[in-house]
């Protein structure tokens, strides 16, 4: 088995595997250090990573490239934000970070929680931008995901069993309510340093928080750039519609092995009502008032448009 077959492979085998854990992939990372410029994208998986990790790329980059040059029109938003853990240290413990960007400051990202990142990330100035979404559709979205990749030699999990090991909190990267928790409590402690995000905000009013995001990273739009519709530009190409119909998503496959064609699904808010038993429904709300009722962080399980 190729590296690429075998990475694949390990990322499904993880949520069938409750013994498994990346635990020597988090230990590798111990030795990043981080810079105070650098701009770490952080999620938990399937939350709008990829969508994420175009918007930041072009808003902090805008002004290093011309329009019709923007490099997600050739390139997939993964190989431009590199992941930590799933690239940069997949295969090596010391990887050349002076040229992992193309661009500067450094913009990377990770699945990793907030407990869990570099110590140098957490003490220097470098900047975090997260954003999480409603566990409902972001289950759905997971269980798709790791359903298509599939294995020759695991089962895929059906629904019932990958709603099991989600409520119980059988995952790589941790149960998703503590990941969550872990970024929202640390940017009470620290509101300059994270840039909170919700995925329904996002697909609500994209425009206002696409400012709210280049005013924390530093650059903010100008008034001319907002009169010539620069916002709204950035929005578009970096529309899940928009991403799906470039070529270099359409095709070939990231360095862990998946399918480019396999990071961008549906992107609705309120999807899991297609695919949802009642029963399970009622479970995750209660789970949710149980885990999150004293947190003051809440989650849109339905479109508001």
């Amino acid at each position: 088995m190729d590296t690429a077959k075998f990475c694949k492979a390990e990322v499904v085998s993880k949520f069938h595997d409750v013994e498994e854990s990346w635990d020597d992939e988090f230990k590798r990372l111990k030795h990043f250090q981080a810079c105070d410029s650098d701009i770490i994208v952080s999620t938990f998986p399937k939350c709008g990573t990829t969508w994420l990790k175009a918007l930041t790329f072009s808003s902090l980059y805008r002004n290093q490239f011309a329009w019709d040059e923007n490099p997600l029109l050739t390139f997939g938003p993964h190989q431009l934000v590199r992941f930590l853990e799933y690239d940069l240290y997949l295969y090596n413990p010391f990887p050349d970070l002076q040229n992992a960007c193309v661009y500067q400051p450094r913009l990377l990202s990770t699945h990793l929680p907030y407990a869990s990142l570099p110590t140098s990330i957490k003490d220097s100035n470098s900047k975090i931008v997260f954003i999480c979404r409603n566990p409902l559709d972001m289950f759905i979205s997971l269980w798709s995901f790791l359903y298509k990749l599939g294995d020759e030699s695991l089962e895929p999990l059906s629904l019932d069993e990958a709603f099991d090991k989600f409520y119980h909190g059988i995952y790589a990267y941790g149960p998703f309510f503590d990941h969550v928790l872990g970024y929202w409590k640390a940017i009470q402690e620290n509101p300059n340093k994270i840039l909170f995000l919700k995925y329904e905000d996002l697909k609500e009013d994209i425009n206002s928080h696409l400012k709210n995001l280049a005013m924390f990273l530093g650059v903010p739009f100008t008034d001319d750039e907002e009169k010539q519709g620069v916002v709204e530009e950035i929005a578009k190409i970096c529309s899940f519609e928009n991403l799906k119909e470039v070529e270099v998503n359409k095709k070939g496959v990231h360095i862990s092995g998946i399918p480019h064609t396999g990071f961008c699904r549906k992107g609705k808010v309120g999807d899991w009502s297609n695919y949802l038993t009642p029963f399970m429904v009622e479970r995750l709300e209660k789970l949710i008032q149980e885990k999150m009722d004293s947190s003051g962080l809440t989650f849109s399980l339905s479109s508001k448009t």
